[in-house]
């Protein structure tokens, strides 16, 4: 097994040396698009084994084997003229897209429309390409460990400046599709999918659970749905789908989920499972808002996307979604949100993580909300909602990068939750689960925000926590301005 955290440190250092790499996102973009190459080399070695037919949509001296993979192979200038004048244009722009391979060449396509080759000593470029040999991604260890590499890519990008961008840990993602459980046939939908986690998540549960023939296959490879706006994510999530078995990912589009007006999407567009944890804390272009109908208008991009997820849903379709404390208390629009929420989709449990989940990215404290989808003659939908508050570990005070959350602390959340068919009649409350009836909620004005009534008043010196704190109190002050200027306006009519 290759020493993979090693290999990409060793590429990194290599490509501060050159002069036309400036900083560490064109660094990572650099290497993101190497490493598919090599990527997919590697898996078309796999495909020529087991398909006695397969053809490249590369052509042959374009292919990885072709120009990078002799340690002594072309370099120097004859390698930047290489990469600059054949292969790039090849790729972005004269791959054919008809044919046998035309849907495999339209995902390279797709993949390189917004790729850039910063390195300007071919030199160097050879040193990198001959550290990245060194990984065999046909070797499961190797493509295992692959997965931290999207950790420290992201960690990186946010040292660029690339706010937004929260790599959501894999026991987050494990356990919300764990408890969502897409069955086979279920189309499951990412519309914020940036690297891939949770549709990586989906791939293995179903694979686990349901594969054991090709047809099984082929219908687990087109359930597989993602969407993500910006390049580096949509190019390391296609990568993360390769790896993962699904060899031609054109579900995975290339573009903005709001983008695209509320009203058009229709009954053709609505799926069976959503899992995701869309951008928040974050604002989108101007105009998006404008996509949206008037009582849902906003640039808060959390907010937009929970509109579309309802509305994408199919009758009976279940989502779970991470969200941050101030959906939960948040006046205006959001209560509006949340209206929605509840009365068209049963919003069955909220799970409230603790703080330092999501270290190093940010401190917010966040939420996941499970929630299905009912049809008309069912709603209002949500009569009761269960919060359960997820501990920390015994001797743990707070998640970093040595000890981050563990898929195995979900397992007494997993014993507890029961089953929706039968109204999770089995719960029952804890010192860390509670169930709150819907009255109450709409009485707080749809206010979320359910502090856990088996727990003492603990006192919190988190500055994100008393910011939003104090947020509410300055939200619910306005509030009751409002209802008195409306009550002495009355009275003097």
């Amino acid at each position: 097994m290759s020493n993979i955290s090693g290999i990409i440190k060793t590429i990194q250092d290599i490509m501060r040396k050159d002069v036309g790499v400036d900083g560490d996102a064109q660094r990572i973009s650099q290497l993101v698009w190497m490493l598919f190459l090599k990527i997919y080399d590697d898996r078309e070695a796999e495909l020529e084994l087991t398909e006695d037919d397969y053809r490249s949509p590369l052509p042959e001296d374009l292919r990885w084997r072709n120009w990078a993979a002799n340690p002594e192979g072309i370099t120097g200038d004859e390698l930047s003229d290489f990469v600059n004048l054949q292969l790039f244009p090849t790729l972005k722009e004269k791959l054919s897209v008809h044919g046998r391979q035309g849907q495999r060449a339209l995902v390279i396509r797709t993949v390189f429309e917004d790729a850039y080759n910063y390195m300007k000593s071919g030199t160097l470029m050879r040193q990198v390409i001959n550290k990245i040999c060194e990984i065999d991604f046909n070797n499961l260890k190797d493509r295992h460990a692959f997965g931290s590499i999207y950790e420290k890519i992201l960690r990186d990008l946010q040292n660029a400046g690339n706010a937004g961008e929260f790599y959501t840990p894999r026991a987050v993602t494990q356990f919300i599709v764990n408890r969502v459980a897409p069955q086979l046939e279920e189309i499951v939908l990412d519309p914020a999918c940036g690297t891939g986690g949770f549709l990586t998540a989906a791939i293995d549960h179903k694979r686990a659970q349901y594969v054991s023939s090709a047809a099984d296959e082929e219908m687990l490879q087109q359930s597989i749905r993602g969407v993500e706006k910006k390049a580096l994510p949509h190019l390391l999530c296609t990568t993360n789908m390769i790896l993962h078995g699904i060899d031609i990912p054109t579900n995975i589009k290339h573009e903005n989920t709001l983008s695209r007006p509320y009203k058009d999407y229709g009954k053709q567009d609505r799926v069976h499972v959503i899992v995701t944890n869309p951008p928040f804390g974050g604002m989108e272009e101007d105009g998006i808002e404008n996509n949206f109908p008037a009582k849902f208008r906003t640039r808060e991009t959390a907010d937009l996307f929970m509109a579309v997820i309802i509305k994408l849903l199919h009758d009976h379709g279940r989502a779970a979604v991470v969200l941050p404390d101030g959906f939960l208390f948040g006046e205006g629009m959001k209560t509006r949100l949340k209206q929605e929420l509840v009365e068209q989709c049963r919003l069955h449990t909220i799970v409230r993580l603790p703080n330092g989940v999501f270290n190093p990215y940010t401190g917010i404290k966040t939420n996941i909300l499970f929630f299905t989808k009912k049809p008309e003659a069912e709603q209002p939908a949500t009569q009761t909602i269960w919060f359960y508050e997820h501990p920390y570990p015994e001797g743990v005070t707070n998640y970093n990068k040595t000890r981050p959350m563990r898929f195995e602390e979900f397992q007494t959340e997993i014993e507890w939750w029961g089953d929706e068919a039968d109204d999770f009649a089995t719960r029952v409350a804890t010192e860390y689960a509670w169930k709150v009836n819907i009255d109450e909620i709409i009485a707080r004005n749809y206010n979320l925000d359910m502090k856990n009534p088996h727990q003492g008043e603990q006192i919190s010196h988190d500055p994100d926590q008393l910011l939003a704190e104090y947020t509410q109190q300055q939200a619910e002050i306005q509030r009751l301005r409002d209802q008195l200027k409306s009550i002495l306006a009355k009275a003097f009519l």
